[in-house]
């Protein structure tokens, strides 16, 4: 059972600190799924993480399976990670300007990422994908690019259109403030669907800057690539012209060392990457060829800058957990881990005959409140959104924080043990008969 399981959790300082920053925030919040109001409750405010649980400020104890939406791999509060830290603190905060470390952490990508030459280093994962965007548009001289249905991308405005995640959860179909041409210029794949992509070429021959995807979706819950189909969509790029961009913000250094190209032997042109390589601190970054990168200013025309890109602490704690994962051979323990969260999963359904289905790959999953396979975005808009809003409460009633959003992953960390991910399995069992009574 989960650290808080069979006592009634009280919120009361996290309901008070929520009406607080309602009056200080839109929303009260600064990302618009923390506001957990499309699951009928209201944010936690935490307050202190160690491992695989975190600590609310009501005192409440959990077992995290959100990992700040993924970069904990280690858990939280690893010590390595905690140490290069701090005494990059005692060197300062900030320089804007170039250090060591930043060197350092390009040099570990590029050892361990394949076909990556070279990166540049930015500030989220949001900014990687935009500034791959621009200089996939530099590089090609077009202006068009392919995106997938349910594929999130961040919110910069040409990736905002059917995006999944965030804005599916709030039923955004696109968003105020995108203008009509920007919009126009992006064209929407379904995914896991080579033909329908192949068509979407032959009708925009020679104007395909680049096609984006996440190699494995994450934004619209896991749905794992079809055999064939990454293949399908790098030969449909080396045949049109356009660059290749993986977008691994979510699954860069999840599944392998060397993310989803190594994992799938798929070989991306650039890739963009987010909070992993900064051990969870703000960062993100665009790697690739030596041939397209050099399209960034000041050595090529495409202009892009950050004041703190590269910034000292987020390149520090990349190190460590860099070096961290390459010295603990973190993989196989995860793949284990993840093949037992979806064992757990399935007893839980076929206990309930919950209407559910489990996308697992690695360290990630998703229960899909949906009866048949979820492989694209059009099954996983089925899902019974209500009765995941009453699974999740009961979840977060045990003591197990979830993403608040059917369209979310679960993750797991090298600090998960086998009896918590059990306890996670018996839990949503429970929550199963209450969501489905």
């Amino acid at each position: 059972m989960g650290p808080s399981a069979n006592a009634r959790l009280s919120h009361d300082r996290s309901e008070a600190d929520f009406a607080r920053a309602c009056e200080l925030m839109p929303g009260g919040v600064n990302s618009p799924v923390r506001a957990m109001g499309s699951v009928g409750a209201h944010p936690v405010f935490y307050d202190h993480a160690k491992g695989s649980h975190v600590f609310d400020v009501d005192g409440n104890e959990y077992i995290d399976f959100i990992g700040s939406w993924g970069p904990m791999i280690l858990g939280h509060g690893d010590e390595r990670v905690l140490s290069a830290i701090r005494a990059a603190m005692d060197k300062g905060l900030s320089f804007g300007a170039p250090c060591e470390a930043e060197i350092k952490l390009a040099e570990r990508i590029v050892e361990m990422v394949p076909h990556v030459e070279m990166v540049r280093m930015v500030s989220s994962g949001t900014e990687a994908t935009m500034s791959a965007i621009r200089l996939a548009r530099g590089y090609t001289g077009r202006d068009k690019l392919i995106k997938f249905e349910g594929n999130y991308h961040g919110h910069s405005d040409s990736l905002l259109v059917s995006a999944g995640s965030g804005m599916a959860t709030f039923s955004i179909p696109g968003t105020p403030g995108v203008t009509e041409k920007t919009a126009s210029d992006t064209l929407i794949a379904p995914y896991n669907d080579p033909e329908a992509l192949a068509g979407i070429f032959r009708a925009n021959a020679g104007e395909i800057a680049c096609l984006i995807i996440e190699p494995i979706a994450g934004n619209m819950g896991v749905v794992p690539p079809e055999p064939g189909f990454l293949e399908a969509v790098r030969r449909l790029c080396t045949e049109n012209g356009a660059l290749l961009i993986f977008d691994e913000v979510i699954t860069g250094f999840r599944c392998a060392a060397g993310g989803a190209q190594e994992l799938f032997g798929i070989e991306a042109d650039l890739v963009t990457m987010g909070k992993i390589i900064g051990g969870g601190l703000p960062v993100g970054c665009i790697a690739g060829k030596r041939e397209a990168m050099e399209h960034f200013s000041p050595t090529g025309p495409v202009y892009q800058a950050g004041t703190l890109s590269g910034n000292p602490l987020a390149m520090t704690a990349g190190c460590a957990q860099l070096d961290a994962i390459r010295e603990d051979n973190i993989y196989p323990v995860l793949e284990a881990k993840g093949a037992l969260l979806r064992k757990v999963l399935q007893e839980a359904i076929d206990a309930t005959n919950a209407p559910c289905t489990v996308n697992q790959i690695g360290s990630v999953a998703t229960l899909f409140f949906s009866a048949t396979p979820v492989r694209n975005w059009q099954d996983a808009k089925l899902c019974d959104t209500e009765a995941f809003a009453r699974y999740f409460r009961c979840m977060l009633e045990e003591g197990f924080l979830i993403a608040p959003s059917q369209y979310e992953a679960l993750f797991l960390s090298a600090a998960h043990t086998e009896q918590e991910i059990r306890d996670f399995g018996a839990a949503a069992q429970r929550a199963l008969s209450q969501a489905f009574s």
